[in-house]
C-alpha cells in the first residue's frame, strides 16, 4: 500500500525551469483567482461552471487536504512567479496517482512549461512515492493536453464515450496513463 503521510516533507521538487511546491492558503491571491474565473483558463475543465472567490479556493484547499490528495503550486525558477498548480489524487490500496494540471498564468502558455512540470510531478510520483501507475485525462477536444500527455510518455488507458458537453457538442473523455 502508497504511504503518503510524509509527503509535505519531499517538497519542493525542482526541475530545469520549474519548482513545485505545495499549494497553501497564501497561495489564493487575487491572480490565482482570476485565472479560475478566466473563461480561456479553464476552457475545458468543469471549473468554468463555477465563480470562484476566496472563500471558495479556501473551501476547495480544506477539502483537498481532507482527501489522500495533494494540491501543488508551479512556480517559474528563473523569476519565482506563480505558473499554475496541479493536483495528485492518490488510491492508496492500489498504488496509483491521478494528475491535474493548470496553467494560469498565460505568459507561459506556448513554452513546454506545462510539460515540464507534468513530467517533474509524474517522474517524482513513479520513482520517490514508488507510485505503481500516474493517470490523466482529459477532452477530446484538448488538444493541447493530449500532446503534453503523448511528450511525456504516457499511453492511451480509456475513453469515455461522448462524456461531457463542450460547444453544444458531446466529447470524449480521453484517459492516458504511465507505469512504473
Amino acid at each position: 500500500m502508497l504511504d503518503i503521510k510524509n509527503i509535505a516533507e519531499m517538497f519542493p521538487i525542482n526541475h530545469e525551469r520549474v519548482g513545485i511546491r505545495l499549494f497553501t492558503e497564501k497561495d489564493i491571491t487575487k491572480e490565482y483567482i482570476s485565472w479560475l474565473n478566466d473563461p480561456e483558463v479553464v476552457k475545458f475543465s468543469n471549473q468554468r461552471f463555477k465563480f470562484h472567490d476566496s472563500d471558495s479556493s479556501k473551501a476547495f484547499l480544506k477539502y483537498i487536504n481532507s482527501l489522500d490528495a495533494i494540491f501543488l503550486k508551479i512556480i517559474h525558477k528563473q523569476s519565482d512567479e506563480f505558473i499554475g498548480t496541479m493536483t495528485v489524487y492518490f488510491s492508496l490500496n492500489h498504488s496509483t496517482a491521478d494528475i491535474g494540471i493548470m496553467v494560469g498564468n498565460r505568459k507561459f502558455w506556448n513554452q513546454g512549461i506545462g510539460a515540464e512540470a507534468w513530467t517533474a510531478l509524474m517522474n517524482f510520483l513513479l520513482d520517490k512515492l514508488n507510485v505503481r501507475k500516474v493517470t490523466g485525462g482529459t477532452l477530446s477536444c484538448n488538444r493541447g493536453m493530449i500532446r503534453i500527455f503523448e511528450k511525456v510518455g504516457m499511453i492511451q488507458d480509456g475513453i469515455r464515450i461522448e462524456q461531457e458537453i463542450f460547444d453544444d457538442k458531446a466529447h470524449d473523455i480521453v484517459y492516458f496513463a504511465k507505469f512504473k
